[in-house]
């Protein structure tokens, strides 16, 4: 959903943008209820032609001065509907997961040579598209996502409202992770620390906060009765929620479990909430985390070890206060929404201006 942040950014700097969405989304859903231009499409390859003929003609009617896709899949449409109108508008890709398959061969390369610029989200990515796809390196940009520190403030958020809300006492250690039901996020090892966690301390509570994304329902089920075969009665699973940074300053301790991860926005949010976390040592979260300074990482995947990191954190109540505070120093330095937001309308400018025709 970083997208709508984004969107809502550039338009707060009365730049004019239009949103081009899979239909029935939840970005879709959530854009409406925003009041956004949306121009939904019906997305599968079946669709592809359909999909590039309307685009097209959306293109030729609309004065835009650029394009910026945040999903590769979109260039297939994208890139065909701009060469049947042979406009030259500047095209932007973030890159925002990485790719095990290399796209060197004829047909990414058309693809992939129309791009103005390809921008990587943290510094695994930008590695990642250098080497899979047909981009000079020239073309490849580095830009974090950013965090709204206004919105992700401890001190504009009381810490007890949704404590209060889930019967969280006061002396009671909340242990939570964020993040959608999909394999790789690391729920399995979350729950199984906490299953560790609860032979031996016994003012725990856990948090698991996300819904499945669309046909993973399955997996989200998998993952709730493995928290029933552990008897993880002291484990709440809340759904979605819009009131992240509520839920976040809840927790006394944030755990990033993830396998593998571009970024990880929740991440940046819960240090911008002054969260001490745990996180795993996946190349994504080396761009945001730092070792024994704002968090404490984990080995990818290892549940135990995971279990050992946050009984530190549970047993240190001085090293939690430390981490806090430079996790809050760190994504003010680092990931500021309106610097960032700044970054990319330069990016923009500079897009623009090289495909300006030389007068």
């Amino acid at each position: 959903m970083f997208t709508l942040t984004a969107v809502k950014q550039l338009i707060k700097r009365n730049i004019s943008v239009e949103l081009l969405c899979a239909e029935e989304s939840r970005i879709h859903i959530e854009a409406n209820n925003l009041g956004l231009i949306v121009h939904p499409l019906k997305i599968s390859w079946l669709s592809n032609l359909p999909n590039i003929l309307r685009l097209a003609s959306l293109i030729r009617r609309s004065n835009y001065h650029l394009i910026h896709t945040q999903a590769s899949f979109d260039l297939w449409l994208l890139v065909p509907a701009l060469g049947v109108l042979q406009r030259k508008i500047p095209l932007l890709l973030t890159k925002q997961v990485g790719s095990f398959i290399v796209k060197k061969d004829f047909l990414h390369k058309w693809i992939y040579n129309r791009l103005t610029y390809a921008i990587a989200i943290s510094t695994s990515i930008q590695k990642n598209l250098i080497d899979t796809c047909p981009l000079p390196e020239n073309k490849v940009l580095l830009l974090h996502n950013g965090v709204d520190l206004n919105r992700f403030s401890p001190d504009k958020v009381d810490t007890k409202t949704v404590r209060k809300e889930l019967g969280i006492g006061e002396k009671e250690i909340l242990i939570g992770m964020m993040a959608r039901f999909s394999p790789g996020k690391g729920h399995e090892e979350f729950l199984f620390a906490a299953k560790e966690l609860n032979k031996k301390y016994p003012q725990l509570k856990f948090l698991v906060v996300g819904e499945p994304s669309r046909g993973e329902n399955e997996y989200a089920k998998s993952i709730k009765k493995i928290a029933s075969d552990y008897h993880l009665n002291n484990l709440i699973f809340t759904g979605f929620r819009s009131d992240t940074p509520e839920v976040l300053s809840a927790m006394d301790i944030f755990v990033f479990p993830s396998h593998a991860e571009a970024f990880g926005i929740a991440l940046a949010e819960a240090m911008a909430m002054g969260k001490p976390s745990v996180c795993s040592n996946a190349e994504g979260v080396l761009d945001i985390a730092i070792n024994n300074e704002t968090s404490l990482l984990f080995e990818n995947k290892n549940a135990i070890d995971l279990s050992k990191k946050i009984s530190s954190l549970i047993e240190s109540p001085e090293l939690r206060n430390k981490f806090s505070t430079a996790a809050r120093i760190r994504t003010v330095q680092h990931f500021d929404l309106e610097k960032l937001t700044d970054g990319a309308v330069e990016i923009y400018k500079r897009a623009i201006d090289d495909t300006s025709p030389v007068l």
